[in-house]
């Protein structure tokens, strides 16, 4: 098996891991003695809606709403699966949010709220508090996606500008809740994935102000008026753990990155490569990640130490990009171009970057791979690898090299996986 193909295979067998039609139907909760009213948002969550009508008892009533990014939806009988915007909302999700939310209210305690969340829900659940516009929460998303801000930053925003989200569609519910989540964040925090609609948000308005100023986000006067009025009041709070709302909702974690890298490790040893997991949690400005990425590489390729190739490195997380340039990326993209430059040529030494959902940013590839001849090719393709770099524009790089990955939606989503194959 040629290096591309053993990393192709070993991305597979991470995302695989983390498929809803296999992981779901296991978690199910008991059927409830009334109905059974089915919400959900994520990449996940077509997949997700699908596995429960598959596994649901035929004698027992279905029903619900499933919002998911468009691409990204699949047929099914008793769930409506709506197609939303993804990273930055639009009409189609704040219309699916508000639908659930007043589905939520008509519940009783002898039915059940069944929650599937997965990452990206937090934009597709877009339903605006009063006195802030679906365009002010669109310009606000905008600004926070490009400034840096980690992921779980942004849902604290997020979450108390929606109707919604922190916890707020649970505490609509007279009816027990329990939630399967698929994570995509680091810590695995319920509150986090999604921005957490049926999870105790242990963030406040205060922070959200805070994240506002250190980003310098330019919100419009009303948004900064309702904004300061409950930092000052602390009105209009999302509900916090211990609020009585909570007393009979349960969220489960179903999949996680760990789980993920754990199946790409037993991929690789498979192989007869010695895989290395470097973490599940790796953050930051991806550029960095990568050139610790490429001391690790350069030090098992050339120096004594315990690991000696055939070596696979494994880590997943979130990595992110402050937008400076014009270009087209994606972190994932942008991590792989650093790598390579950092490498510079490195000999045997192979890697790929994908965002375990199929989607590397707004780009319609999963990631990218590069190889120890990468720069080499891309010098006679006449391109410039530190310029495109500065201009955040790593997918034109690729794209050149033919060397993009594309799978389509997976219709899952750990976050991001990443392995440096040293041989």
């Amino acid at each position: 098996m040629n290096p591309r193909e053993l990393l192709l295979d070993s991305f597979h067998a991470a995302v695989n891991a983390a498929d809803p039609l296999k992981i779901v139907p296991c978690h199910l909760p008991e059927p409830p003695r009334g109905n059974t009213l089915v919400v959900g948002a994520g990449k996940a969550a077509a997949a997700m809606a699908r596995a429960v009508e598959e596994n649901w008892p035929a004698d027992h009533p279905l029903e619900g709403i499933v919002v998911t990014p468009y691409g990204h939806g699949l047929a099914t009988n008793n769930i409506m699966v709506i197609e939303a915007s993804h990273p930055v909302p639009d009409t189609q999700g704040e219309m699916a949010a508000r639908a659930m939310l007043e589905s939520a209210r008509i519940l009783t305690p002898n039915d059940l709220l069944l929650g599937l969340f997965s990452g990206g829900g937090s934009s597709l659940l877009s339903a605006p508090i009063p006195g802030v516009t679906l365009d002010e929460l669109k310009s606000i998303t905008r600004q926070l996606l490009r400034c840096g801000a980690a992921i779980q930053e942004i849902n604290i925003v997020r979450k108390h500008l929606s109707v919604v989200l922190g916890g707020r569609l649970a505490a609509a519910s007279r009816a027990p809740v329990h939630s399967l989540i698929i994570s995509d964040v680091t810590d695995n925090d319920p509150s986090s994935i999604a921005s957490g609609p049926c999870a105790p948000d242990p963030s406040t308005w205060q922070d959200v102000l805070a994240l506002i100023e250190r980003y310098a986000i330019n919100i419009a006067p009303q948004t900064m008026g309702i904004l300061q009025k409950n930092v000052n009041t602390g009105s209009n709070e999302t509900p916090k753990l211990g609020d009585p709302v909570f007393r009979n909702v349960k969220n489960r974690i179903i999949a996680t990155a760990r789980q993920s890298l754990a199946a790409a490790a037993q991929f690789f040893r498979a192989q007869g490569i010695t895989p290395l997991i470097l973490g599940d949690t790796v953050t930051g400005e991806a550029k960095e990640i990568a050139k610790m990425h490429a001391a690790i590489a350069r030090e098992i390729r050339h120096y004594s130490n315990p690991f000696k190739p055939p070596v696979a490195l494994i880590s997943g997380g979130e990595t992110t990009v402050t937008v400076t340039g014009s270009g087209r990326g994606g972190r994932n993209a942008e991590f792989l171009l650093s790598l390579a430059i950092a490498l510079n040529g490195l000999e045997e030494v192979y890697a790929l970057a994908c965002d375990t959902d199929g989607i590397d940013g707004n780009g319609t590839n999963a990631g990218a791979v590069i190889t120890p001849d990468t720069l080499n090719r891309v010098e006679q393709a006449d391109v410039n690898p530190v310029r495109l770099l500065d201009d955040n524009d790593a997918w034109t790089f690729f794209d050149q090299l033919d060397d993009l990955i594309v799978t389509g939606p997976t219709r899952t989503n750990v976050n991001d996986y990443r392995v440096v194959l040293v041989l």
